[in-house]
């Protein structure tokens, strides 16, 4: 029996899709540094990464890692994409997220968002898809909704977003109870009505905390006033304070986070108005700096490092057992935490 040319076997490997040569020679690179690209190493410089992407991308290359995942069993890697790194909810989730994945066997290769729209969302997506994954937690999906969300096929995913539930498996805070709470205690000590200073537009949990709110006044026949949005930090709840200070109407805000309670609480000392005793203020995630506060912070506590375990139980579950769990919701409950920041108002 004849045996192959050089030809036709580089016909033949050309007719089963392109190789990591294709890709080498359209981004102008070695084939090790493909390579190198496709574990996900360091080593490569930012804009050659990018480069050998957008040649993955256009030739349609998957790296071949078939070989080495039937020996390992699995990659023993696990992709994350996140935004906004610096907000203490995401920084605690995505630290139990680490400590249960290595508990797992698992390492984890981490993409920071910095465009929360559904194409910086995909583009996260895309490059981790590319490395030798096993698959794929999304921390917060912002903008991005389950029909616009691209997703590799048969790539296992959990998602830390109720939006996805009966898309995708997810795993969340119950944002709305945490809220309802909040505002029954409020309401619960007098107050008339509830302001809201509120997180960003684009963000999804924001939106959440302030449909919530929202429909927590008007079942108790309050009334209600437009939000304020900050941007998460407390130089933002220390801004927006002079106009909450300025109103004497107002006797009791709920903030979307403990960052910019603290923010607000100090622009309220120091153009005169006192927590409690003429402004109660209540916050949200239960960070450590709360309780060192003064006064100490009345917020709702989220469990980060359940969500983080939950995140990657779901995930391991799938890669494991080779399974689809698209309808596994699991609701992590929150829990108002009252200390000296509230109070009755003032008669």
């Amino acid at each position: 029996m004849d045996r192959p040319t050089t030809s036709q076997a580089r016909t033949s490997r050309r007719r089963s899709g392109p190789s990591i040569g294709d890709v080498a020679a359209l981004a102008g690179v070695s084939a090790q540094t493909v390579s190198r690209v496709s574990t996900g190493a360091d080593v490569v410089r930012p804009e050659t990464r990018e480069r050998v992407l957008a040649a993955m991308e256009e030739l349609g290359y998957s790296p071949n890692n078939a070989a080495r995942a039937l020996r390992m069993g699995s990659f023993g890697v696990l992709g994350v994409v996140a935004h906004r790194l610096s907000r203490a909810g995401e920084s605690h989730t995505i630290d139990a997220l680490v400590e249960a994945a290595r508990r797992e066997r698992f390492t984890v290769n981490l993409v920071d968002v910095e465009n929360p729209a559904s194409t910086g969302v995909d583009e996260a997506v895309r490059r981790l898809s590319h490395q030798a994954i096993d698959g794929l937690v999304i921390i917060r999906a912002e903008t991005v909704t389950p029909e616009t969300l691209a997703l590799p096929p048969h790539l296992p995913v959990v998602v830390s977003d109720s939006r996805f539930v009966g898309h995708h498996p997810a795993v969340g805070a119950d944002q709305e109870g945490g809220t309802r709470d909040a505002i029954a205690h409020l309401l619960g000590l007098g107050h008339r009505t509830v302001h809201h200073l509120a997180g960003p537009a684009d963000s999804g949990p924001a939106s959440q905390r302030v449909n919530a709110w929202r429909a927590s006044l008007e079942a108790h026949g309050c009334e209600v006033h437009e939000p304020l949005r900050g941007d998460w930090t407390a130089a933002s709840g220390y801004a927006l304070g002079s106009r909450f200070a300025s109103d004497p109407a107002v006797t009791a805000v709920f903030c979307a986070n403990d960052e910019m309670a603290a923010g607000l609480m100090l622009a309220l000392h120091e153009l005169g108005r006192r927590v409690p005793e003429d402004v109660s203020v209540v916050g949200f995630d239960d960070i450590p700096l709360s309780r060192y506060l003064w006064p100490p912070l009345t917020t709702v506590k989220q469990d980060f490092a359940r969500i983080g375990e939950e995140l990657v139980h779901l995930l391991v579950e799938q890669v494991r057992n080779r399974t689809v769990l698209a309808d596994r919701h699991i609701l992590v409950p929150t829990r108002l935490v009252v200390r000296r920041s509230t109070g009755a108002p003032r008669r």
